[in-house]
């Protein structure tokens, strides 16, 4: 495991001695205001401010549901997803912040992607509508939507996030690097490297 850069320690321990994110009754509806301010404090460094597309590396979050934002912080947090400096970030932040959080990034717009390589493109248009029967690949549309609009709490948003971060993310689940959805794990076994990066182009095109 890579050590969490210092910074975010000190920053996740400022946070918390200060008592910048006081504990909310759970109960209480999300405010994106608050969570506009614990993104400015903690997650704009990676995520840019409002969660559009900053680096390739690190997922857009901006339009993702709210639901979902909230699940992957409380299993970074717990450690069911494996992230260093994720679970650092996750560890100060209580249910109410993390749905603070979520709800503000779920209240802005994503801004749409494109495609870099049209055959890919194809390919992975293919594999996303259709999967592929004789080797028991499901399409995706079935857990992500046509669109890509994913379905809350358990699938994520994928309409324009970048290639990169999904390629990542798909060979993370096909080694079991990430364990924190079994049907991913599942799928992205059957997938080869062309067919990963195939579809990771086609989804950030998706509209």
């Amino acid at each position: 495991m890579k050590p969490v850069p210092r910074l975010l320690c000190v920053l996740a321990t400022a946070l918390t001695a200060t008592g910048a994110f006081a504990a909310e009754p759970a109960a209480s509806a999300p405010d994106p205001a608050k969570g506009a301010a614990i993104s400015t404090a903690v997650c704009a460094a990676c995520h840019s401010n409002d969660g559009s597309r900053g680096s390739a590396a690190n997922p857009i979050i901006q339009g993702q549901h709210p639901d979902y934002l909230v699940k992957q912080l409380v299993e970074f947090k717990t450690g069911k997803r494996d992230s260093a400096i994720m679970r650092a970030i996750a560890q100060p932040l209580s249910e109410a912040d993390m749905k603070n959080v979520a709800a503000f990034y779920a209240s802005k717009q994503a801004k749409p992607g494109f495609a870099k390589n049209k055959d890919l493109a194809l390919l992975g248009e293919k594999l996303y509508r259709g999967g592929i029967a004789e080797r028991n690949i499901p399409a995706c549309t079935g857990c992500h939507s046509p669109n890509g609009a994913g379905i809350p709490a358990q699938y994520p948003r994928l309409a324009g996030q970048h290639a990169d971060y999904v390629q990542t993310q798909l060979v993370a689940f096909r080694s079991g690097t990430r364990q924190n959805n079994p049907v991913m794990s599942g799928v992205s076994a059957k997938l080869n490297d062309r067919e990963i990066k195939a579809l990771s182009d086609y989804v950030a095109g998706l509209r």
